[in-house]
């Protein structure tokens, strides 16, 4: 089986794998909603099983970032984690740009 995988934005420094609390808290924060937009792209089912959801889901986060016009959210996988200098360099970008 795969790691699993999950939807999050370059400046959260938490991996919702294995942090979802802290990841969840700066996601309501900033006013974000990764998951309620990966719920919006995602065509799970209760009808799937469980391999199937999840090659759905890694889809629809593929989908997410390849179509975000800010270049602001990422793929991340199970026990990867966040590099600081990665949320440094969004930052400064954005700020580049007034968001």
């Amino acid at each position: 089986m795969s790691k699993a995988v999950a939807l999050t934005t370059f400046d959260n420094p938490y991996n919702p794998i294995d942090d979802f609390s802290s990841w969840f808290s700066f996601e309501v924060e900033k006013g974000y909603n990764s998951s309620g937009l990966l719920a919006r792209f995602a065509r799970t089912s209760d009808l799937l099983s469980d391999e199937e959801n999840n090659v759905e889901i890694e889809r629809a986060i593929d989908e997410i970032v390849r179509k975000d016009p800010l270049c602001r959210y990422r793929k991340i996988k199970e026990g990867e984690k966040v590099d600081p200098k990665q949320i440094t360099i969004y930052s400064n970008v954005m700020k580049q740009f007034g968001a």
